[in-house]
Order: C-alpha cells, then sequence, then structure tokens
C-alpha cells in the first residue's frame, strides 16, 4: 500500500496564493479565528494524524474488514484508538458552533482535514463523516431540546450520525419510501420499516449512533410530498439528556462489498423504535436535501482522494521500475534499462492523476468558499445571500460530484497501469484504491442521477439556462484580463474563452430541443455534466497557470521555482490533452435523441 504524504504544498499554494483564503475569511463573520497561522497549525496537525494514524490502517482495514455478530458490528483492529485519538484531538467540531463544544471556524476549514482524513483511509474518514450531515441537518431543523441534548456528543464525535433513506424497493425514488412513523400521545413517534444501505449505521466506535430517517405519517400524502424526517437514536436520552434503554433498532446484517470494506454498510431494522419528527411533518425531503448537500460535496473529495493517493502510489513506482530504453535514447546507462517515468506513455497517465488530483482539489476549495458564504448569510440573518449563494452550490455541487468521482476511478486505473501486473496485485494497494474508488460514482445518487439534476432540474427548469450564464461570468473575466498575455497563460485564457462561449451555446441547443422531446435532457444530461466538469476545471487549471506564472516572474527562489513551473506544465497538459474530450461530450449531448429511445424494450433481449 502506498505511504501518504498530505500535499500541504499544493494546499497552500491554493489557499493562499489562487484563491486568497485569508482574504475570504476576513469577510465572514466566523472567520476572524481562522488566520493563516491557525489555519497553518489545523493542516500541520490534520496532516501528522493521516500520516501516522489513520493511513497505516487503510491496507489492514481492508484486508480484515468489518466483523458482524449478532446484531453488532466490530471496526477492523485500530480502528476504535485511531477514533479515539480523532475525537480527542477535536478534528469533528472544527467548524461548529461554539456553544454546542465546536471551534466556530469557517466550513471550508473542516472540509480541509476531511479530504486528508479520506485520503489517508476513506473507509475510516466515513464514520465521523456521516455524522457531519447529521449535524447541519439538526443545526438547521432540530428542535432547541434536540440541538441541546445531540449536539454536543456529535459536534465532539463521542456519539455518530447516519441518513437513513434507502429501501428495499427505493433508492433514488424516494417517493417509494414506506417506512411508517405512528405519532404516540406523548409527543414521539414509532418507527416501523428496514433501511438498506446504511453507511457507519452500526459499529463499536461511538456509545450512540443518531439515525436521521425517513418515515411517512399515517395521513401523509402520496409520493414525495408525503415523506417525513425523524431522529431516531440507537440508545435512547432520559430526561436529562444522559443515555438510558436501548432504542428497538437493530442491525440485521451488513454488506459484503467490492471495496471501502472497513466501513460497515448496515441493514437497519427499526420495529416501533422511538422517534422524534424533525422540522415540520411531510417536509422531510426539504429538510434531508441539508444532509444530502453535505455528503455529495463528501463524496466529491472522495473523488480527488483516490487521484491523488494513486498518484502517490504510482509516482514512486514509475521511479524505481526499469523496463526497456526510452524511445528518444538511453536515459541510465548505468542500468540495463530505464525507469518507466523516461516512457511517454507512462507520463501521460502521471500527468493526467495528476491534474485530476490538483485540478480538482481546486475545485472543492472554490466549492468551499461557497459553503463559507452560505453559512455566514445564514449567521447573519441574511436570508437573500444565503439562498444566492445556496444556488450557486446548488449548481456546482451535482457537477463536482459527479465529474470528479469519475475522474477519480480513471486516475486509480492508471495507478494500476502504472505498476503493470504488480497493479493487479493486491499487496501494492493499488486495486484497492480502485475498488475503493467504484462506489463514489453511486452511492448519494449515481452519476446519471447527478446529471439529470444537473441538466433537468438546475438548468432546465429552475435557471432557463442562467446558471451556466452566471457560472461562465467568471470565465470571461479571466480570459479579458489575460487575452494577450504571453505563452501558455495567454493561450489558455483564449481557449477558455472559446469553451465559455461553447457551453452556452450548448446549453441553449439543448434547452430548445428539450421543448419538443421530452427525452432530450435525459440522453444529454451525461455528457452534459461532463462537459461542464472538464470545462470548470478548466478554469481551476487557469487559476493556477495565471498565479504560477506571475510568481515565476517575481523570481521567488529555485525551490519555488520548479514547483511554478510544474503548475504551468500541468496546466499546458490539461488543455492539450484533457480538455479536448469536451468536444466528444458535446458532440454526444447533441446526438438525436432516437439512438436511445428508438429501440424497443424486447428488442433488448434479441442476441
Amino acid at each position: 500500500m502506498p505511504s501518504y504524504k498530505a500535499p500541504l504544498r499544493d494546499m497552500h499554494f491554493l489557499l493562499n496564493e489562487v484563491l486568497d483564503y485569508p482574504g475570504h475569511y476576513q469577510k465572514l463573520a466566523n472567520g476572524a479565528d481562522a488566520t493563516p497561522d491557525m489555519v497553518e497549525a489545523i493542516l500541520e496537525g490534520a496532516a501528522q494524524i493521516c500520516e501516522e494514524v489513520i493511513a497505516p490502517l487503510d491496507q489492514s482495514g481492508d484486508e480484515e474488514g468489518c466483523h458482524f455478530e449478532k446484531g453488532e458490528v466490530r471496526t477492523p483492529k485500530g480502528f476504535k484508538e485511531a477514533y479515539r485519538q480523532f475525537v480527542d484531538g477535536g478534528w469533528q467540531g472544527l467548524s461548529f458552533p461554539q456553544e454546542y463544544g465546536g471551534q466556530g471556524l469557517p466550513m471550508s476549514v473542516s472540509l480541509l482535514k476531511t479530504e486528508m482524513v479520506g485520503t489517508a483511509c476513506w473507509a475510516f474518514s466515513m464514520y465521523p463523516g456521516l455524522s457531519l450531515g447529521c449535524i447541519n441537518t439538526l443545526l438547521e431543523y432540530g428542535s432547541e431540546q434536540q440541538k441541546n441534548h445531540y449536539l454536543p456528543h456529535l459536534v465532539s464525535g463521542e456519539w455518530s450520525g447516519t441518513m437513513c433513506l434507502t429501501e428495499a424497493q427505493c433508492g433514488t425514488d424516494l417517493s417509494q419510501v414506506k417506512t411508517k412513523a405512528e405519532p404516540q400521545s406523548d409527543g414521539t413517534y414509532k418507527i416501523t420499516g428496514t433501511k438498506i444501505f446504511i453507511s457507519a449505521g452500526e459499529h463499536d466506535l461511538t456509545d450512540n449512533i443518531v439515525h436521521i430517517v425517513l418515515a411517512r405519517l399515517p395521513d401523509a400524502p402520496k409520493g414525495t410530498r408525503g415523506i417525513s424526517l425523524f431522529l431516531v437514536p440507537k440508545v435512547l436520552l432520559d430526561d436529562d439528556g444522559q443515555l438510558a434503554e436501548r432504542n428497538s433498532v437493530n442491525c440485521g446484517s451488513i454488506e459484503h462489498k467490492m471495496g471501502i470494506r472497513a466501513s460497515a454498510t448496515a441493514v437497519l431494522n427499526f420495529d416501533e423504535a422511538t422517534g422524534y419528527l424533525i422540522a415540520e411533518p411531510n417536509q422531510g425531503l426539504t429538510a434531508m436535501f441539508t444532509f444530502m448537500n453535505t455528503a455529495r460535496i463528501g463524496t466529491a473529495i472522495q473523488g480527488v482522494s483516490h487521484a491523488e493517493r494513486a498518484y502517490q502510489g504510482a509516482l514512486p513506482y514509475a521511479y524505481e521500475r526499469r523496463s526497456m530504453r526510452a524511445l528518444s535514447g538511453t536515459k541510465e546507462p548505468e542500468h540495463d534499462a530505464d525507469a518507466i517515468i523516461y516512457h511517454s506513455n507512462v507520463r501521460r497517465m502521471l500527468l493526467t492523476q495528476k491534474a485530476i488530483a490538483e485540478g480538482g482539489r481546486a475545485m472543492i476549495y472554490g466549492a468551499s468558499m461557497l459553503a463559507d458564504f452560505v453559512f455566514n448569510a445564514t449567521l447573519t440573518g441574511d436570508e437573500e445571500g444565503a439562498k444566492k449563494y445556496d444556488d450557486k452550490l446548488g449548481f456546482y455541487t451535482p457537477i463536482l460530484k459527479g465529474f470528479l468521482t469519475e475522474l477519480g476511478i480513471e486516475a486509480a486505473s492508471h495507478g494500476m497501469q502504472v505498476f503493470g501486473g504488480h497493479g493487479y496485485i493486491k499487496e501494492h494497494g493499488m486495486e484497492q484504491i480502485a475498488r475503493d474508488a467504484r462506489i463514489a460514482t453511486m452511492y448519494e445518487g449515481t452519476t446519471g442521477v447527478q446529471a439529470l439534476d444537473l441538466l433537468g432540474r438546475k438548468v432546465l427548469m429552475q435557471t432557463k439556462g442562467k446558471a451556466v450564464r452566471d457560472y461562465s461570468k467568471d470565465l470571461f473575466a479571466f480570459t479579458k484580463r489575460n487575452f494577450f498575455a504571453d505563452s501558455t497563460v495567454g493561450s489558455i485564457a483564449r481557449t477558455l474563452g472559446r469553451r465559455a462561449s461553447q457551453w452556452n451555446w450548448l446549453t441553449t441547443r439543448i434547452m430548445l430541443r428539450a421543448k419538443d422531446e421530452p427525452e432530450a435532457a435525459g440522453s444529454a444530461s451525461y455528457d452534459f455534466l461532463m462537459y461542464s466538469g472538464y470545462l470548470i476545471m478548466a478554469y481551476y487549471w487557469a487559476l493556477q497557470a495565471e498565479t504560477a506564472a506571475e510568481k515565476l516572474k517575481n523570481g521567488d527562489g529555485k525551490e519555488s521555482d520548479e514547483f511554478y513551473r510544474g503548475k504551468l506544465q500541468t496546466a499546458e497538459f490539461y488543455y492539450e490533452r484533457l480538455l479536448p474530450r469536451a468536444d466528444a461530450h458535446k458532440r454526444c449531448a447533441l446526438a438525436p435523441t432516437s439512438s436511445v429511445q428508438q429501440m424497443e424494450n424486447e428488442t433488448f433481449a434479441l442476441r
């Protein structure tokens, strides 16, 4: 298994030089304590626990997996000790309010930590990670008693949280939820039903697990309008908020999975379990999306994490492994063969991994700034501002989740290819990265679901294309200020401007077609999402190239200059080798809908 080293130099580059996070934090009501020194200390501390404590569990946790016996789940060796260090370090509460025991820092600070924990061991990260959306949901929609009784324990990490949506008959289509909620005379509800695919649904890391559950009231309307949201703890509390008796929610089994085997994915049976209503009756879907948006951004980080981990494994191997001579002539005459890093095809794969990891990281950090603004507007009572930034983030979220997780799989596959046959062997860890990465495109909504959410709902229905036009303004602004720049940056700026115009044209074409062809949005949605992803990543590579060129012009020193040259060269590689993929996606998005719809259902089976 490749060792993990937190990419702090790249993180500092994005935070301090490209995106100006110090200036960003000064604009936030909760940003005063997020000084450069404080953020630096957090990054260094997170890097240490991730490198030394969490990363070593990645391969051993995969090999051992979780243990299930009589409704109880035991996590792999070392997980409980690592989780205790995570909790003792205060890592769970970085960005939650001080009144509940958090540190009150901006949301983005927590996401920086999340990236490192996820890259070190994604399976481990899911135990505290699922709690984040639970906390956010209670912060926004929970009653005062729910907040006071549950949030301090969740924020500290002493307890964990889940979201319980999926049932055997429904995943994405939540209108089919059958779990029942029967009101009781004391104001509680009896929750009955079975939920499947519940990540961290049962484990031995915490004394209590707080389940956020979708269920139906007896008189609820049909469909999604009749779904309510409930808090159902594994262990009930007494009137003072202390742990009391066990609730009637039990783990029926855990899944045997392709990857992330150290993360317990549970089947949970609710047998008249005591639950508490969150928000208003039949408004559960609205409240749940607070949870889902958090989860989708977290899943997007998985794409970056696995690209980074695969790159960190493949690069040292490419330096060490020798095979044949370079086509341009002998590079290492003292050896019988040259290191494979001299071979162009290997360099192509390494550069693709690097471009995905660093470009994806920049995209996530850009989205994190929007998340900060949403929370800041909510904190200051600016409802109009909160909606404005939430709409921007809502447009961005399906692109991040769908595009980055798809590219994470590609980066993992390249890691295996660099190793050749050794990449398929378990001891090297590359096949585990590929297995772990695979689920990211499926949970919290498959890539197809994200694509339809983006094009069908966010672009066509809600904004009539305005979301694309608004986002394009930043791309056109970059083009304008760098149109006549020298060399790489000028070329990038002109290409970006052309692509931004094409993006708007493509959106309009699809929008016009969808008026007459109901299935046009569905058939075009995947390619539209991927086109959008390639273009937005191109924008963030443009920003990195612009900064690197300016730093090189100023001459900051040999080591820094090497780093900045690497940034420019990776940006150039992205524009010449990866961005052209968008042309194929554009062509496919505009292909006739009939090519997808014309075949009769029965014909699929005629072979």
